[in-house]
Order: C-alpha cells, then sequence, then structure tokens
C-alpha cells in the first residue's frame, strides 16, 4: 500500500510529487499516457504569468505570484530553461486605459511589482513591431518564459531520484473507499484516516492511503466517482502556431491583448528556444482528447494576431499544434482535501495561469498532507538535477573535448537544432527516460526545428531502437497505437506478389 498515490504526471502531479519526495513517505504516480507531460502540460503558451489578471484573493492569485517568484530558483536547482523577459498588454482604443488601469491595480493587490503602464512612444521604443494602433501598454516586468517540458520532466526527474514511483500507461479506471483496519500500522489512526482507497487501472490494482487527484481535464472524472459535490472540468482548446528561430526576434517580450471572457486572448512571444509563437484560440469542447486543429481555429490566430503587433512573419510557420485546458466553471483552483471524501486532495481546474503556479501548487498539496499525516524530512532529498548538457553552450575547445571523450556528441542527428547522438541518449537513459519519438524530442528537441522530424527522425529511430532493445516496429511517435512502422517494404511486395 502506497501512503500517496498521485493521478497525473503533468506539471502539477509532478510538482506535487516532487514536494513530497523530500519526506519520508511512500508515493507513487500513476499515468495513463507513456510519458511525463503528455496532456495540458505539453501544450500551451510557456509563459511565466505576472499575475495580474487573477481576481484578488483568489488562490489563482496568490499561487500565480507565488509560483512566479519560485521559477528562477527551481530553473537553477533542477537545471530547465528559463528567462525573465517581461510582458505587455496592449492597448488599442483610448476609451479602454480605464481597463488596463484597473488591471494595473488589480496586479498590485495581488502583490506583483514594478508594474507600468506607458505610453505609446516608449512601448514602441521598446517594441518597434507593436501596433501603430498601439495607445498604451500595461508593462509587467516581471513575466517571463520558460520551457514547459524542462519544468514537467525536471520536477519528475528529481521526485524519480528521490524516491517517487512513476507507472506509465497506467488509466486509472475506478476510485473505491476501502477501510485499512485489517493493515498492520494503523491501528493508532483516527476513524477518518482509516479509510483508505482501491485505484482500479489498467495494469492492476493499487491501493492508497490518500489520493491526489492531479488528473487535468479529467479530474472531474475522479473527483466526481468519489464525492457528493459535483464539479465540471470543460476542456478549453487553444491552437497555436510555432514560427522558425528566423522570426524568434520580431519581439522580444511576450505581447497580450487586453483579457476578454474567454482569457487572455492570442499572445505573441518568443520562446526560451527563439522561436516566436503566436496563439491560443479558446474554444470550449465536449471532447477530453480534441487536441487537434482546426482551419476556423488557424484563421482566427492569423486574424487577431495582428491586433496588437505589426509584420507577423506568418509565412515562417512550422508548425501548429492544439491543447486542452482544464476550465472549471469558476474559474477558480480547485485545491484541498474533500469534505465529503477525507483523504481526498483534488487539483483540479489547473488552467492558465497554472503552468507558473505549479511550483507553488506543489508546495501547498504537500503541505497539507505534511501536516495531516505528520511528514518528517528524508535527509537524504537531493534538491539539484543537471539536465541533458548541451553543447552549444560549451566553448569551442570544451566542445572538441567532449567529442574526444564521447564521439556520440560529435555525431549530429538533428540538423535543424543541432542535436547530437550524444544528447539523445542521455535522455533514453536517465531517470523516466524516452522511450518514444516524442519522448526524445521533449527531451532534446530533436525533431522540433524547421523539418520537423523529417530528416532526423529515421536516425533517432534506430537509436531508440538499439538502445531500448526494441524491435523498429514496436517504436512509437508517442506510445499506445501511435507506431511508426507497419512493416519492411520488402515483406509487403512479395506478400503482394504471392497473392
Amino acid at each position: 500500500m502506497y501512503d500517496v498515490v498521485i493521478i497525473g504526471a503533468g506539471v502539477s502531479g509532478s510538482s506535487i510529487a516532487r514536494e513530497l519526495s523530500r519526506y519520508q513517505v511512500n508515493v507513487c504516480v500513476l499515468e495513463k499516457e507513456e510519458d511525463v507531460c503528455c496532456g495540458t502540460s505539453k501544450a500551451n503558451s510557456g509563459i511565466v504569468h505576472a499575475g495580474y489578471d487573477a481576481e484578488p484573493g483568489s488562490l489563482m492569485a496568490k499561487l500565480n505570484v507565488q509560483g512566479n517568484k519560485m521559477m528562477e530558483s527551481l530553473s537553477k536547482e533542477l537545471d530547465f530553461s528559463f528567462a525573465r523577459t517581461g510582458s505587455f498588454v496592449v492597448c488599442t482604443e483610448e476609451e479602454n486605459i480605464p481597463k488596463l488601469e484597473a488591471l494595473q491595480k488589480r496586479g498590485i493587490k495581488n502583490g506583483v511589482e514594478n508594474l507600468q503602464i506607458l505610453g505609446k512612444e516608449e512601448a514602441l521604443a521598446m517594441e518597434p513591431n507593436l501596433s501603430e494602433d498601439t495607445v498604451a501598454v500595461l508593462y509587467a516586468p516581471t513575466a517571463g518564459i520558460v520551457c514547459p517540458f524542462g519544468l514537467n520532466i525536471a520536477m519528475a526527474e528529481n521526485a524519480a531520484v528521490n524516491g517517487v514511483s512513476f507507472f506509465f500507461d497506467t488509466k486509472v479506471e475506478t476510485i473505491e473507499r476501502m477501510r485499512l483496519a485489517e493493515h498492520p500500522g494503523t491501528s493508532e489512526l483516527s476513524e477518518n484516516e482509516k479509510a483508505g482507497f482501491q485505484i482500479k487501472t489498467s495494469r492492476g490494482t493499487f491501493e492508497a492511503k490518500y489520493i491526489v487527484n492531479a488528473a487535468g481535464v479529467y479530474a472531474d472524472r475522479f473527483h466526481n466517482m468519489v464525492s457528493e459535490k459535483k464539479i465540471k472540468i470543460t476542456p478549453r482548446k487553444g491552437e497555436y502556431f510555432l514560427l522558425d528561430k528566423s522570426a524568434g526576434k520580431h519581439v522580444s517580450r511576450t505581447i497580450f491583448a487586453l483579457p476578454g471572457k474567454y482569457g487572455k486572448g492570442v499572445l505573441v512571444s518568443q520562446t526560451v528556444h527563439g522561436n516566436l509563437l503566436v496563439g491560443p484560440t479558446a474554444t470550449d469542447l465536449d471532447d477530453k482528447e480534441g487536441n487537434y486543429t482546426t482551419a476556423d481555429g488557424l484563421a482566427e490566430i492569423r486574424e487577431k494576431s495582428g491586433n496588437c503587433v505589426k509584420n507577423i512573419p506568418l509565412r515562417s510557420v512550422i508548425t501548429s499544434f492544439a491543447g486542452l485546458r482544464a476550465h472549471e466553471e469558476g474559474h477558480e483552483f480547485l485545491i484541498g482535501e474533500l469534505e465529503d471524501v477525507p483523504g481526498f486532495i483534488d487539483c483540479a481546474g489547473i488552467e492558465s495561469p497554472g503552468l507558473t503556479s505549479a511550483p507553488a501548487i506543489g508546495k501547498m498539496v504537500a503541505g497539507i498532507l505534511k501536516e495531516k499525516m505528520d511528514l518528517k524530512e528524508d535527509p537524504n532529498f537531493q534538491g539539484t538535477r543537471k539536465g541533458i548538457l548541451d553543447p552549444s553552450r560549451l566553448s569551442l575547445e570544451e566542445h572538441n573535448e567532449l567529442i574526444q571523450k564521447n564521439p556520440a556528441y560529435g555525431n549530429m542527428i538533428c540538423r535543424c537544432e543541432m542535436i547530437s547522438e550524444g544528447e539523445i541518449l542521455d535522455a533514453i537513459h536517465r531517470p523516466l527516460g524516452a522511450k518514444s519519438l516524442d519522448g526524445i524530442k521533449r527531451r532534446t528537441r530533436a525533431g522540433m526545428g524547421r523539418c520537423q522530424s523529417g530528416f532526423c527522425s529515421p536516425r533517432t529511430m534506430e537509436i531508440l531502437s538499439r538502445e531500448l532493445k526494441v524491435p523498429m516496429e514496436e517504436l512509437t511517435k508517442s506510445g499506445g497505437g501511435s507506431k511508426l512502422i507497419t512493416g519492411h517494404s520488402k515483406e509487403i511486395y512479395q506478400g503482394e506478389d504471392a497473392e
């Protein structure tokens, strides 16, 4: 029996796992996909929001500002990409300046530091590609950008190193209350604490004293299995364009329009890797797996992206993608133990600014469990982690010395992103290593460049097959049924001839 079972290995679940790994407690994470960072956490804007948008006094506002303040030190501890670039909220009509001022006042109430309203000339001097219709901007210097994959994977790896078990391809099917009286060591527990959980999954049954529900768009399903007080999570789809690095300097900050009914609208931003990101849209769905792009959605981005930023080089788009936000009806994070189900802790409704808030969410949930379980700190906790070596950060002499020691770093696999075999080998063999093409992509960026894996995927597959000792026919793009090869051409043609 586990002390704590976390459902979901996204950025919230992984942050909670990492924080719990500071203590002497038996924790596991159940994830229905083949890797961490496969749901909402993999397809978002990668923005570290300053915190001026959420309603003052809300949990969303509090955790946003806390998470923002934690991000820089966390990036150094766990070695993932983060930059504090700042953001603009652009006002293009004089009559809307009071809305900009209201946003500034809200941010000040939330504890956001150094918020300023700038006039047109000052704003254009800082961002020359702003729309000529700009009349004023809200400048938030504490905003930033982060690699969402890097953040999620770093926290999960660190949790695993500190003893948290991760079970992938493990879909939770049912959750039932159970009694712990027959288990040894439970005689001193209160009546409420004696009620544990039996979790039936696609890969067997797990038992837990506590459950943390960090299941993203599916969090309502698991909440509603055990609680009489129902919640509803609506998948809110956002579609994006990703532009080539040649467009990456079009803006140097994240550029937002004034927020509307469905959130912060279409943004334009650099990424930490030097691309330009444009999006998202906001469309409410019934389909919790509806992360596909549409012609209408992409047309909407083209139309709206020019409202705040001019001359966006949309001919430099290298890919489009969509992600789902877990929108709760009250537009608030639902975090805490259920009143009618002791031991079941929700971490639900984690939409934007969920990525920013993740480090603070992890601390909050771990704090709840620390108090309830009287957890003791683990003296062996290892709080730092080194990411995959990036040879581009080395001097020429250091790079040459690395290749002399390990020739795999001189064998270039992905020419667009200049990713070597050595980096791919590291991605496969490190804690919670990659098992698919997308797993390699999220950890190394091999396949994320201009050709979108058109050239490097066969070579990456060869490495995966060799290192995992898995036939090429069994390799997948992203787990499940996403196999990449159906057979050998020669055998297929011979079969046709035989017919």
